[in-house]
């Protein structure tokens, strides 16, 4: 082991679907360093059905009991309005929030053929929406401290799809845009924020897995990748891939591309120099979106005469 040992005393931290599973992991792994946790969950079936406060209080008393310090919290990450209550909860006891992992989730998987708009709509109401609720809640607290660390919990089914989970595909996938703009917006306040991409033997991957498969991809092999995230000198605009006590980064990039002058604009021309825009040589990630207009009216001027 090299460098300074990660702690989180004095920090707060909120950990969604955290009644089991990575969620479980990931709060019982913040709050052995020393944060307080507020654990919540709903306490629903997989399909996010039902509910009782019973198991996020289990969990709290296992922190508690292993000498942590923690407190339990039902909000639906549905509810704006649960959430912010939730958020003011946790200011009133605590008087600060510095970490939200984002991770709570439901599944209705369906091929798409078969799928309702409201089996689509469901699963992106709790992930999607969920994330976005409990970040819009206290975000004006961190940016007041001049502290955050953020993580949201993609998958995958989002980064390279899985037949059956349109819906929770899309959801995952949008992870990935939220967290670009945040990035950039919660910079001046030293908001960082990152996705954590993990497989791991949860209720969700429970029937696909064998005995020996489920012992590798235990939560907790997962969990320390999601701790660096939510560091004090974690990066941001991250996607760290975590599974079995494996760790890889997935990046967004572009290839070089091609310029087209104005007598080849055509889709014959596109469909001939296909392989040329596709080539992976000068390949890059941009910064952010106007990083990509500058570098077309780059290439543009530069075939000018």
């Amino acid at each position: 082991m090299t460098g300074s040992a990660i702690r989180f005393d004095d920090r707060v931290a909120i950990v969604t679907g955290a009644a089991g599973g990575l969620g479980r992991s990931h709060a019982l792994g913040l709050a052995a360093r020393g944060a307080k946790v507020v654990v919540n969950d709903r306490g629903s079936a997989l399909d996010g059905s039902g509910g009782s406060l019973s198991a996020a209080a289990s969990v709290a008393a296992e922190i508690e009991a292993a000498g942590g310090i923690a407190m339990a919290d039902d909000a639906d990450v549905t509810d704006f309005a649960q959430v912010a209550a939730m958020v003011e909860r946790v200011q009133r006891r605590w008087g600060q929030i510095d970490i939200l992992v984002n991770n709570a989730g439901i599944l209705r998987d369906k091929s798409f053929a078969k799928m309702t708009p409201e089996e689509f709509r469901a699963v992106l109401e709790v992930h999607l929406m969920g994330s976005v609720h409990c970040t819009k809640a206290v975000w004006d607290a961190m940016r007041a401290q001049n502290y955050g660390r953020i993580v949201f919990t993609s998958s995958s089914s989002g980064l390279y799809g899985n037949f059956g989970q349109a819906n929770y595909g899309t959801a995952k996938a949008a992870m990935i845009g939220l967290m670009n703009v945040l990035d950039q917006e919660g910079r001046k306040n030293d908001i960082r924020v990152n996705i954590l991409s993990p497989t791991a033997a949860t209720r969700m991957t429970d029937p696909f897995l064998s005995i020996e498969d489920k012992a590798l991809l235990a939560p907790e092999t997962v969990t320390p990748g999601l701790l660096y995230l939510v560091s004090a000198d974690a990066p941001s605009r991250v996607i760290l891939c975590a599974g079995a006590g494996c760790f890889a980064r997935a990046e967004i990039v572009e290839t070089q591309g091609v310029h087209l002058r104005a007598d080849e604009l055509s889709p014959e021309t596109v469909a001939e120099r296909f392989a040329a825009i596709s080539a992976e040589s000068g390949r890059q990630m941009l910064s952010d979106a106007w990083a990509q207009t500058k570098k077309y009216l780059g290439m543009a001027r530069g075939m000018k005469t």
